[in-house]
């Protein structure tokens, strides 16, 4: 249901974090390399074909110059989640995020900060679950998670 791509194997380590929490929350997913500079025939191929392989939304990784996200989205009316990657060639991952985040009218790309594949991952599960009430059931047992680690901390900290 969901598509996870990075412009590189380096960006996998990062990227396993959506890939985590779509696990944990039973969501079907897909992760491949797709790099918009190396292999934009493939890139071209992944996003027009999206829709039709069953993909609802797609979460795309990128460092550097970050086009990825922005091309994947200029080709499929599927959302785009970014995902800013501070990377070997980055300038702290500022580089990244602003190349994502600052898509032009009519091409939107959601953004999460530098590295969070998490919160990508739980972003496009909600999407998902604000028509599937399964998705949606799973999302709010994982919120009550957070919740009770809170509270648990909490608890330890008192004397």
């Amino acid at each position: 249901m969901i598509g996870i791509i990075m412009g590189s194997s380096s960006d996998l380590n990062i990227m396993n974090e959506a890939a985590a929490v779509l696990t944990k929350l039973g969501v079907d997913f897909e992760i491949n390399i797709v790099s918009a500079h190396r292999t934009p025939e493939r890139m071209f191929d992944y996003a027009k074909t999206a829709h039709e392989r069953g993909l609802k939304v797609i979460i795309a990784g990128a460092g550097g110059a970050a086009h990825l996200p922005g091309m994947v989205a200029s080709l499929t009316a599927l959302p785009v989640i970014g995902v800013p990657i501070k990377s070997s060639n980055s300038i702290d991952g500022w580089d990244s995020l602003l190349s994502i985040v600052q898509m032009p009218n009519g091409v939107p790309v959601a953004t999460v900060a530098v590295n969070a594949a998490q919160n990508a991952g739980i972003l496009a599960a909600q999407i998902l679950g604000s028509s599937d009430a399964a998705i949606f059931q799973k999302l709010v047992a994982f919120k009550e998670e957070l919740k009770e680690k809170v509270m648990k901390s909490l608890d330890e900290l008192k004397p």
